[in-house]
């Protein structure tokens, strides 16, 4: 079974300005999976689809879409708005999130449907950061929940148990509150910590129904990537031992990368496909090799878009 890739266009309206989450990212993005002629000629493409209130109430309050809409009116009259200190919106960063959330949920379609066994969506806002009640840390819509939702929702014979691994340099507190009293989602995130945004202590494991579904492994600054992934090797044994998805769900963010500007591991190229092979194994285990891949973080336009490539070459 082939690879998909999501992309499109739309995800550049989000227009930021000089900001660390640009539209070059996604262009970067791009650019590393284009130059690999036999990976991008292997790929499946296809376009997103804007993500419909459905799909975003399964995860959000309506309050929090409304807030996402009301700064888009106002970068009408201002070319941008800012929703929190570091989340800043254009005119249509609406229209993008809502591609970049059912782009999420095309993969879910996708992998569910027989088009591919696996899928990597170039989108971009991220979304790990957005919690049920509000948009935050770059943020509006939380992609991967939309779709580990999208999936149980649409595909219930299917689909009963999601698990989210989340290998962004930030805990993906969005995730974490979204999830965090149901035991159906089982959310794993290594990241460093103390960081942004605060969250993600190794003592957050689940609320109620939900507790024991949650394993946050907190990585300090400078850990070698080989302790990382010792860390990360061990983290997703102790998951699949009580745990049997039937679909993995990647939040894909590439700022654990030494080279990062924003964060402050050690994580390399290789680090990146060893931790993507070892995925892929366990979703064959118990998914049928269902893995979706969400980009998130990763900001040095330099190395983005070979890291990307790293990851969804591991992927394909």
């Amino acid at each position: 079974m082939p690879t998909a890739i999501i992309f499109s266009d739309g995800y550049l309206k989000h227009d930021t300005g000089h900001h660390p989450e640009c539209r070059e990212r996604y262009q970067a993005t791009l650019d590393g999976l284009m130059r690999d002629d036999e990976l991008w000629d292997a790929l499946v493409r296809l376009a997103p689809r804007e993500a419909t209130e459905e799909d975003l109430l399964r995860c959000h309050d309506r309050q929090a879409i409304e807030l996402v809409n009301q700064a888009c009116l106002q970068a009408e009259f201002d070319d941008h708005a800012a929703i929190d200190s570091d989340t800043v919106v254009s005119r249509q960063s609406d229209l993008a999130a809502r591609l970049a959330a059912g782009g999420a949920c095309r993969a879910v379609d996708a992998v569910l449907g027989g088009e591919a066994e696996s899928a990597f969506v170039a989108c971009r806002p991220p979304g790990h950061h957005a919690t049920q009640g509000v948009s935050m840390g770059f943020c509006l819509y939380n992609n991967a929940a939309v779709a580990a939702r999208y999936a149980q929702a649409v595909y219930p014979q299917q689909i009963g148990k999601v698990l989210i691994v989340d290998f962004d340099v930030h805990h993906g507190n969005g995730t974490q509150d979204i999830f965090y009293d149901d035991p159906s989602v089982f959310y794993f995130s290594l990241h460093q910590y103390p960081w942004y945004p605060g969250t993600g202590a190794s003592d957050e494991r689940g609320l109620r129904d939900g507790e024991g579904f949650t394993l946050n492994i907190p990585v300090p600054a400078m850990t070698p990537a080989e302790d990382y992934l010792r860390k990360f090797e061990q983290g997703l044994e102790s998951v699949m031992k009580n745990f049997s998805p039937d679909l993995v769900i990647i939040s894909a963010g590439f700022d654990a990368h030494q080279a990062d500007p924003l964060g402050q591991l050690c994580l390399t190229d290789e680090s990146y496909r060893v931790i993507t092979r070892r995925l892929k194994e366990a979703a064959r285990a118990t998914a049928a090799g269902r893995v979706v891949s969400c980009l998130e973080g990763g900001y040095n336009l330099r190395t983005l878009g070979e890291t990307v490539r790293s990851h969804v070459r591991a992927l394909a």
